[in-house]
């Protein structure tokens, strides 16, 4: 609310010549504003400190004989703390405005309420003499240099420019289509494209081309554009119909359309004289472990002797490190080795497995392998008909540390 003396004009004339020598602060401090939403930007801009402000004010409200007076006072009724920001003319003319500056309640977080009251002084003094402090934020968009618009209001290639409109009335820059190559570089450009995708053996050598050349393959014109199309589809329907069918030496051979654009055009999977595609070649789909589960197998391994200490009853560990991991799913059953479980317990706090198993000299990979085999050899006899003879367990384990320590001897003999 602005308040004034009963006449105003002494101070309203001083005030128009310092306004005249007046200029914008420098806005020298950048200010982020984050967004309420979880996926909306955050806005930043720019502002003059207070203290740069007044600087230049005092200065030359001075030279015209005007004084500035910001003092605070509690609204009882209202419960506001408000700022009073007062400019006194020599004459005895004034103009004062109030701002609000927090609720009485902040008096108890003293930070807060001296934030706030810079926020206060900064805004109502630069309003009061005339002179912004900040960035417009009303037009953030804005902000930005706009690209030259051409005068006729139509762009260089014919189409008219995409002018799209907020929420809050500003005008927003569409984003910057690719130029659109001329006749002849279009040409050279659509040959090459041709010529790549001719050489292509899969859908995945398919896939891969299209997410790099995609970028390339929008600059052409519209007719080299629809020829590029024509021939990518000819060839993708050639490998899949390749894929589908028993391959035929003799007429194995697919004609090109005639809307290809280009007479010398040939897309055969297996065309005579022409070696077949490489096994391996070209970009393969990331397979997904399998990950088997049985119960018998386990109750198999748990009732084998511990690998450790050949006590029972025993635990059917997975071995971790068998598999890749995988979020909230064991290893496939069949990597499981039998372990009682005080060592299963100690394995555990160990941490670091595969360190564990070579400190006992032990090859838990073997182990499981042979009591998986166990499993699939003889699927219909009982567990306690397997558990009688569990010889080939204990010389599996045997064997690992015999391997174990030949292979140690044999390092160090090489080292001496």
């Amino acid at each position: 609310m602005q308040r004034c003396s009963d006449t105003i004009g002494a101070i309203a004339a001083a005030l128009a010549k310092a306004q005249g020598e007046l200029s914008n602060p420098e806005k020298a401090l950048l200010a982020t504003i984050h967004s309420p939403f979880p996926r909306g930007p955050d806005r930043t801009f720019r502002y003059a400190s207070l203290a740069s402000g007044l600087d230049l004010i005092r200065k030359c409200l001075g030279t015209q004989e005007i004084a500035t007076v910001q003092t605070t006072a509690t609204d009882q009724a209202t419960g506001q703390i408000r700022l009073t920001t007062l400019l006194a003319h020599a004459s005895g003319e004034w103009i004062a405005s109030d701002w609000p500056v927090c609720p009485i309640s902040e008096t108890g977080n003293p930070h807060r309420m001296g934030a706030a009251l810079s926020y206060a002084r900064r805004y109502a003094l630069f309003a009061l003499v005339g002179i912004a402090g900040e960035d417009d934020l009303d037009a953030p968009d804005l902000l930005v240099d706009p690209s030259p618009i051409p005068q006729s209001g139509a762009a260089p290639n014919g189409q008219v420019p995409n002018r799209r409109s907020s929420l809050n009335g500003s005008l927003q820059k569409s984003r910057p289509s690719k130029a659109v190559l001329n006749p002849e570089p279009s040409a050279i450009l659509r040959e090459t494209l041709m010529t790549e995708i001719q050489a292509l053996k899969s859908d995945d050598d398919l896939a891969l081309w299209a997410y790099r050349r995609l970028p390339a393959k929008n600059t052409l014109t519209a007719e080299d554009a629809g020829v590029v199309e024509v021939v990518y589809q000819a060839v993708l329907d050639a490998i899949g119909r390749d894929a589908e069918s028993p391959p035929n030496p003799i007429s194995n051979r697919m004609a090109p359309p005639k809307s290809m654009g280009s007479e010398n055009l040939n897309v055969a999977a297996g065309a005579p004289g022409q070696e077949p595609p490489a096994a391996g070649h070209g970009v393969l789909p990331i397979r997904r472990e399998t990950r088997r589960r049985n119960k018998a197998h386990l109750a198999f391994v748990a009732a084998q002797p511990c690998l450790v200490c050949q006590r029972s009853p025993c635990d059917a560990h997975h071995l971790k490190f068998a598999q890749p991991r995988s979020l909230g799913r064991k290893v496939s059953d069949e990597f499981t080795v039998p372990l009682c479980r005080d060592h299963h317990q100690q394995l555990h706090r160990e941490g670091n497995e595969v360190a564990w198993w070579a400190n006992l000299q032990i090859a838990p990979l073997e182990v499981a392998k042979d009591l998986w085999q166990a499993t699939l050899v003889g699927p219909d006899l009982s567990t306690e008909h397997r558990l009688f003879d569990p010889g080939g367990m204990v010389q599996a384990t045997e064997r690992s540390r015999r391997d174990n320590k030949t292979s140690e001897r044999s390092r160090l003999g090489s080292q001496e």
